[in-house]
């Protein structure tokens, strides 16, 4: 499986919101300048946030977009499922055995065992954690090293 860009700048987006976005809106100009992102197309992707619930809007001088909910209640799947859709490597591994072929299928426990995996993982990071990790690493200082 692999996350495109609608998930991966989805999550830096959320995270942002997180970490400046506490007492009040944060303009999605703002998350732009700060994450290097293209604001057209982060807008496409706070479309696809606000229609799950995790983001709202407010219009006006002081408007911008914050969260609707507090970030420990926020997991990575809600946002990635937000902005991704189906996080099963297959349809098969989501659709519990409704696949014609399922049961004849060789390979079909792995589908489901990557999924189950996968789930496991994004189910039980949240966007507090994401921001504190954000914290952390602003005030470490620490430039990334590349492999």
């Amino acid at each position: 499986m692999k996350i495109s860009t609608k998930g991966r700048y989805g999550l830096r987006i959320m995270t942002d919101l997180a970490v400046n976005g506490a007492d009040c809106c944060v303009s999605l100009k703002d998350i732009a300048e700060r994450e290097h992102l293209s604001e057209k197309y982060l807008e496409q992707i706070i479309n696809l946030l606000s229609k799950e619930g995790l983001v709202k809007s407010v219009r006006g001088a002081k408007g911008g977009y914050h969260l609707t909910r507090p970030p420990e209640e926020i997991t990575v799947e809600s946002i990635l499922k937000a902005t991704e859709g189906s996080l099963a490597p297959v349809a098969c591994a989501e659709d519990n055995g409704k696949c014609e072929n399922y049961c004849d299928c060789v390979t079909s426990f792995i589908w489901t065992q990557i999924y189950e995996a996968t789930l496991s993982v994004v189910s039980r990071i949240t966007l507090r954690d994401l921001a504190e990790r954000s914290i952390a690493t602003e005030k470490s200082g620490l430039e990334c090293i590349k492999k």
